[in-house]
């Protein structure tokens, strides 16, 4: 509660801090805005000739296309927020030596910001539906939620990583790894149907896994959500969310000081 009554309180510098991350992200480039559409897009495309013409993945009946551009979608939103927030603090040393603000603005104004090129990629995926001629179904409804919990998930992780970063370069260097790693261990490529029952505890450990699912199942009206795996990825966000703050609170008197 303390943390977002700092964000309300210096809510004009956190405007300012996710306005002016959006307009750096693609600063001096060509196409500008353009690549919030293209990223996904040209990954979906080379994802549908490998894993889908080429390696035959199962699909669940749901078009290859639309299978990974609903999963690429929330999926890079939150690396992108990774790389993005784990770096905030170590990128804006000297806003944090010379002002006092709340630290949490940092991480958490880099996560907003990343939700515009998320919300520039939905007008797409829906355009991917109209032709397939998938109608939108009621369980399109449950994609704000699903938004709130994938940026709480993302802040979260983002939170604990930005704070070791202030102490630790090193994750500097390992947050691309831990990204690469992260994506084979999510059903980003594969659906979860071919994940044994034996390894569903484990699938569900991993938040990504059931709101990446619930993601993909809402685009089609034919496809169950599993709640079991939404409500077990739901669960483990809160706990890492938690954690997160707690140890960003605990160490973020000492960033002026070692960052």
């Amino acid at each position: 509660m303390e943390a977002v009554r700092d964000l309300w309180r210096y809510r004009e510098l956190f405007y300012f801090l996710a306005w002016r991350d959006v307009k750096v992200r693609y600063k001096q480039t060509t196409l500008g805005i353009a690549w919030a559409v293209l990223q996904p897009l040209l990954t979906m495309a080379v994802f549908t000739l490998l894993f889908g013409r080429i390696g035959k993945m199962p699909n669940d009946g749901i078009p290859y296309p639309l299978f990974y551009f609903g999963a690429l979608l929330p999926w890079m939103y939150f690396s992108t927020t990774l790389t993005t927030s784990g770096n905030s603090l170590v990128m804006n040393a000297n806003l944090i030596t010379k002002v006092y603000f709340p630290r949490v603005i940092l991480p958490t104004s880099a996560a907003f910001s990343g939700l515009v090129d998320f919300a520039i990629g939905c007008v797409l995926l829906f355009g991917i539906m109209g032709y397939y001629g998938i109608p939108p179904g009621w369980k399109l409804l449950m994609w704000p939620p699903l938004v709130v919990v994938l940026f709480v998930l993302a802040l979260g992780v983002s939170m604990t990583l930005a704070a070791l970063n202030v102490r630790y370069r090193d994750v500097k260097y390992t947050l691309p790894f831990l990204v690469q790693l992260w994506l084979f261990v999510t059903p980003v490529i594969y659906p979860t149907s071919i994940i044994p029952d034996r390894y569903r505890l484990l699938v569900g450990l991993n938040p990504l896994s059931g709101l990446i699912d619930a993601f993909r199942s809402s685009l089609v009206p034919a496809r169950p959500i599993d709640w079991q795996l939404l409500w077990m990825s739901s669960l483990v966000t809160i706990a890492l969310f938690a954690a997160g703050a707690v140890y960003f609170r605990r160490t973020e008197r000492t960033f002026a000081d070692i960052v």
